[in-house]
């Protein structure tokens, strides 16, 4: 049991960690937004690398960020069931839905998107606008960056459920058992 707590606590601060940094990308993107917007609206110009960069550094953010998000249990699901269900209900629904729907969809996002990188990768591919950025194989690179975080959170999602469903949620952190953000927003 202490392994999968290390486990838990490994990945979830490995999502943290890059969660924080990629974050500041949205500071990027509107910086890099209103540059084009002043461009396009005080000196009538327009730069195609500029309107590149900012779609770029959304696209990486928010891939990036997918796995932060999912460990912080930022993203979109049912709360009518599952915010007032016990912590034992909880951990069953999160372990069903990792085997059950997230691997199975990060599998499938990586097996087909992965021959795609690739070939971005084998030619150096750029932007599709003439004067765009290059390096879009960089870019498409973070969908596997994005498997690869959240296929990890999905691990420590499910790490944690048998945790809690052996009864020793106790060797996690308070920031990682149910109902951490709960009790934040209480306060």
């Amino acid at each position: 049991m202490q392994a999968l707590a290390l486990l838990v606590r490994t990945i979830s601060g490995l999502n943290r960690v890059v969660g924080e940094v990629l974050s500041w990308l949205a500071l990027g993107c509107v910086l890099v937004c209103f540059g084009v917007v002043v461009q396009r609206y005080a000196f009538s110009t327009s730069t195609l690398w500029m309107q590149d960069l900012y779609v770029w550094l959304g696209g990486a953010m928010f891939t990036g960020v997918a796995g932060f998000a999912l460990m912080r249990d930022d993203h979109v699901r049912v709360d009518i069931f599952y915010r007032p269900a016990p912590v034992r209900r909880k951990a069953i629904a999160d372990l069903i839905g990792v085997v059950l729907f997230l691997l199975p969809f990060i599998y499938v996002v990586y097996t087909y998107t992965s021959p795609a990188v690739l070939r971005s990768w084998s030619y150096y591919e750029g932007s599709g606008n003439i004067g765009g950025m290059p390096g879009l194989f960089v870019l498409k690179s973070f969908i596997l960056v994005f498997c690869l975080l959240v296929g990890l959170q999905g691990l420590a999602m499910a790490a944690r459920a048998i945790l809690v469903l052996a009864d020793r949620e106790d060797l996690l952190p308070d920031d990682l058992r149910y109902g951490a953000r709960d009790a934040k927003e209480a306060h």
